[in-house]
């Protein structure tokens, strides 16, 4: 039954080259199996738990999978795409508590951002915005379509300046990545001070993928890390942010269940934290008023606060 609920996914090609790999984790190598299906093989880590793939696609494999099918499976979904990436900023009161908090002027990158649709809407509050994205048809759309600053490569290819952005999005893409701690350090990285993370992926300790294991629809191919609430917190806090809100959502999956049943799944699994999808939103610290940083200790620019007088740095 649940094989009809996966996530799009491509399958590992007959010329795809995969190797072996320790915890992306913590670095430990002793793991126990998980699942094996479709020629892939998930394990989990003896340490920290961690479920992961091993052996996993090279980067530049897995990254041929975003092509044109893909581009069609982003274009025919992105309003609903966009209306769920909106329904958890608002779990988190995003624009309502985070937004009036965060250090100006207000800027966003979206990693992994598709067609752009949720840069445009935030251009229209008048935020600067950036995206990446690997699918090249898909960051072309963007910016012919909503004439917004896409760039169709990795987020370290990317390069952009330390402490650029006020807010960093990335909705469904760390299980998608190859070394979700150094991209987690990026963000780190190009973060302002006081600057939010929003990151949203499929947790493995939810309800579903309890109960359908590896038919869960997030069990498939393309998705190389598997996160539970415990392994990305403690992603996000080894890199140096601070987690501040945990949500999650997705009692049952859309035709899994009668409606009837679904709903009050649904309900139960915001209200008692089991969903299907967590959203966690961690901070980079500011400096406090007593340790002045320097320019340097900044990554080369210096923090605005919010209504405070600007202060010119290096991006």
């Amino acid at each position: 039954m649940a094989k009809n609920f996966k996530t799009f996914s491509k399958l590992p090609s007959a010329d795809e080259v995969s190797r072996r790999t320790v915890c992306p984790l913590c670095g430990a190598e002793p793991f126990e199996p998980r699942w094996e299906f479709d020629g892939s093989v998930f394990v989990s880590c003896a340490a920290c738990t961690l479920v992961y793939q091993n052996p996993r696609p090279e980067s530049r494999s897995a990254a041929l999978r975003y092509d044109e099918e893909y581009f069609r499976y982003e274009i025919e979904n992105k309003e609903m795409f966009f209306s769920l990436m909106m329904r958890g900023l608002a779990d988190v009161s995003f624009f309502d508590s985070i937004a009036p908090g965060l250090p100006d002027p207000l800027s966003i990158l979206d990693i992994g951002c598709a067609t752009g649709r949720l840069l445009h809407h935030f251009q229209g509050l008048g935020w600067d915005t950036a995206g990446v994205e690997l699918c090249g048809e898909s960051a072309e759309y963007g910016r012919r379509t909503f004439a917004v600053d896409i760039r169709d490569c990795s987020l370290h290819e990317a390069a952009f300046p330390a402490c650029r952005f006020s807010a960093v999005h990335a909705s469904h893409l760390i299980e998608h990545v190859d070394d979700p701690l150094a991209l987690v350090r990026e963000v780190e990285r190009i973060l302002k001070p006081g600057g939010i993370f929003i990151c949203v992926t499929p947790s493995i300790d939810g309800f579903q993928a309890r109960l359908f294991g590896s038919r869960w629809r997030s069990a498939i191919a393309d998705h190389l890390t598997l996160f539970g609430k415990d392994t990305l917190q403690r992603l996000l806090e080894s890199s140096g942010l601070r987690v501040e809100a945990v949500k999650t959502w997705g009692g049952l999956a859309a035709g899994s269940a009668p409606m009837w049943l679904k709903r009050p799944m649904d309900l139960l699994a915001k209200r008692w934290n089991f969903g299907d999808v967590v959203l966690m939103a961690a901070r980079k610290p500011a400096a406090g008023p007593s340790e002045s940083p320097s320019e340097e200790s900044l990554g080369g620019c210096r923090f605005q606060a919010p209504g405070a007088p600007a202060v010119r740095g290096s991006y």
